[in-house]
């Protein structure tokens, strides 16, 4: 994107300077051949090898330029005008190459020290050049076309129609103020417009520009008797603003600059490409067009001085912070869109919940009411074949294998493991209540059925004592008797 100079002139004997072919004359340079005395730099700040004005800076100092930038700016009309070259400004011209070529001014070596500081006046942009005691010295600008802090942006055209109406007005006032008091404004640019009650003024949009200014896009509305509406052209509205009345009262208003925001023909379009800005080499002007990332949409714009670069960077800063502000705006948006639609998707599975109860209760409604129409009529064919259907899955429900066995295992496995996991968790065991009664009555019967042999055989062993008392005493009457 850097460019390195204006181009090389090659180091051949001939006079000082040409004009007789100034474009294409099987040279590069400017001026076409010239020979290296004054006007290079040399030894000094070239790299000693006879290099001209188109390489001088760009191989000894260093420079080459700023690259290119993009940014959204309005064009109108007549903004890259080349006007013809009238006869003072060949004068100039040629008083320009006689400073910077070949100074008569003290007829001796140190000529050749003011070339030398004339040519670094003239990349600088600044200054005077003396060449003649009997004529001006040369004022050098930024637009001179020897000034080498140049470079070449792209801008965006405008698609606006001029019967969108649209305008450009500029103010020295914050955007704050302009908010606050459009109202205001709208009527103080109705009055400016002679008060008329058919037209209508619009603000179409407020933008914040660098250096506390404000950019306010109005169009104009013309109301006529048979109650239709247009739009006043914009080209129309903005030649009635640049009236000197009507731009002194602009301008009491703090407005700085107006201009109309319309598209340009493709005629106007070509007529811009072809005619370099003043001061811009040729060369340069052909590879910023070849180097255009967009044609359909950009145009190659100059950049003349340190000035507009800051003023470029400027507006780059303020419309990446307009882009970020948008991006804060539609990431509020975003989050706030996440939230609505986490509850909506609650609600709706809410919803989903109650129109499953109301559906059961509805079947089981239906149900009872089916039932009591029913009543007293017998069993249909319809309804004999729909009740096999209703045993035929409730077999397969309820058969082992199926779906109703594999339940009770999941179920059961379920069991297990939040009885494990409580175990653990709780470290002691505990039994189910249930089983636990069981088990109380099992020990229960048991407890009683070893109460009852116990008192059996009490009894039992109250019967043997008796037994043997009675055979202990049976013995002795039995001896007295055979004695």
């Amino acid at each position: 994107g850097a460019f390195g100079g204006f181009g090389t002139t090659t180091t051949t004997a001939g006079p000082a300077f040409s004009f007789s072919a100034p474009t294409n004359t099987g040279t590069s340079g400017l001026f076409g051949a010239t020979q290296n005395k004054g006007f290079g730099f040399g030894t000094s700040f070239g790299t000693g090898t006879g290099t001209g004005l188109g390489s001088g800076l760009g191989t000894g100092l260093g420079f080459g330029g700023f690259g290119t930038q993009q940014q959204q700016t309005t064009l109108g009309s007549g903004l890259f005008s080349q006007p013809a070259q009238t006869p003072a400004q060949s004068n100039q011209l040629i008083n320009t190459a006689s400073a910077l070529s070949a100074p008569t001014l003290l007829g001796d070596e140190r000529d050749a020290i003011l070339a030398k500081w004339n040519q670094l006046q003239a990349f600088w942009g600044t200054g005077k050049g003396y060449f003649n005691n009997n004529i001006a010295p040369v004022e050098f600008t930024q637009e001179n076309p020897f000034c080498r802090f140049k470079a070449v942006g792209y801008s965006l055209m405008p698609n606006n129609k001029d019967e969108d109406g649209l305008v450009v007005l500029v103010f020295n006032r914050k955007e704050v103020d302009i908010r606050s008091q459009q109202q205001q404004l709208v009527e103080s640019l109705h009055k400016i417009l002679g008060g008329n009650q058919t037209l209508t003024v619009n603000v179409e949009g407020v933008k914040t520009m660098p250096d506390d200014q404000t950019e306010v896009i109005i169009y104009v509305v013309e109301r006529s008797p048979n109650g239709t509406s247009r739009r006043v052209p914009a080209t129309t509205l903005y030649a009635h603003f640049e009236q000197a009345n009507i731009k002194s009262s602009l301008q009491q208003l703090g407005v700085s600059l107006s201009m109309a925001r319309t598209e340009l023909s493709p005629a106007q379009v070509k007529q811009l490409l072809q005619n370099p800005p003043a001061g811009v080499d040729p060369i340069i002007w052909e590879q910023a067009k070849v180097d255009n990332p967009d044609p359909d949409k950009l145009i190659p714009v100059p950049m003349v001085g340190f000035k507009e670069l800051l003023r470029r960077l400027k507006v780059q800063d303020q419309m990446t912070k307009q882009h970020q502000t948008r991006l804060d705006i539609i990431s509020e948006d975003i989050s706030e869109l996440q939230k609505n639609q986490t509850t909506t998707m609650a609600k709706i599975a809410q919803y989903k919940r109650k129109l499953m109860a109301l559906s059961h209760r509805t079947l089981q409604v239906l149900i009872k009411q089916e039932i009591q129409r029913k009543s007293g009529y017998a069993i249909q064919a319809d309804e004999e074949q729909l009740r096999v259907q209703l045993d035929t899955i409730q077999c397969e429900l309820n058969a082992p294998t199926q779906f109703k066995g594999r339940l009770n295992e999941l179920m059961s496995q379920i069991r297990m493991q939040n009885h494990f996991g409580a175990v653990r968790a709780e470290e002691r065991y505990y039994i189910d209540a249930d089983l636990l009664r069981e088990i109380k009555q099992h020990l229960k019967q048991q407890q009683e059925g070893l109460s009852h042999l116990i008192s059996i055989i009490k009894d039992d062993l109250e019967d043997i004592k008796l037994i043997e008392h009675g055979l202990n005493e049976s013995i002795p009457i039995r001896g007295g008797v055979f004695s």
